[in-house]
């Protein structure tokens, strides 16, 4: 049997670890530690590159999430109504070269190199006035499923 979760939210800062305490608890018997954990990160950086970017310098909008379960993986589409992607593709997700020194190392630029090494089938389009980002996160066969 396929379980499925739908969430929608506010994009606001405060509202993404409830929504990550949310999916985690409804598949947490079907994902093993590792599992779980690469989900929540996947997903952490997600929701706060939308409530962070693509809402920036607008009024918090909508987010939906909807995470559903597969043989092998869970599937997760995220949409949002803020700015698109610049040029309308991913961030590469390069990782900056590391700094010799701890005061000149980068604050930020690790998001979507973890996203990218934690998921599969990474995809974004933009929808109307909607961006659509979807991945996999692999789960264990037999797992995903029980």
């Amino acid at each position: 049997m396929k379980h499925h979760l739908h969430i929608r939210f506010r994009a606001e800062e405060s509202a993404v670890r409830p929504v990550l305490q949310q999916v985690l608890c409804r598949f947490a018997d079907h994902l093993t530690t590792d599992e779980a954990g690469a989900l929540e990160l996947a997903l952490a950086e997600v929701l706060n590159n939308i409530v962070e970017h693509a809402y920036a310098r607008q009024s918090p909008g909508s987010v939906r999430l909807a995470v559903t379960q597969e043989a092998a993986a869970l599937f997760c589409h995220v949409e949002d109504e803020g700015q698109p992607m610049p040029g309308l593709r991913l961030p590469e997700g390069r990782i900056a070269p590391v700094a010799d020194r701890v005061a000149d190392l980068a604050e930020g630029g690790w998001g979507w190199a973890m996203i990218r090494a934690l998921t599969y089938d990474l995809a974004y389009e933009r929808r109307a006035d909607r961006n659509c980002l979807s991945f996999r996160v692999h789960v264990a066969p037999g797992r995903a499923q029980s």
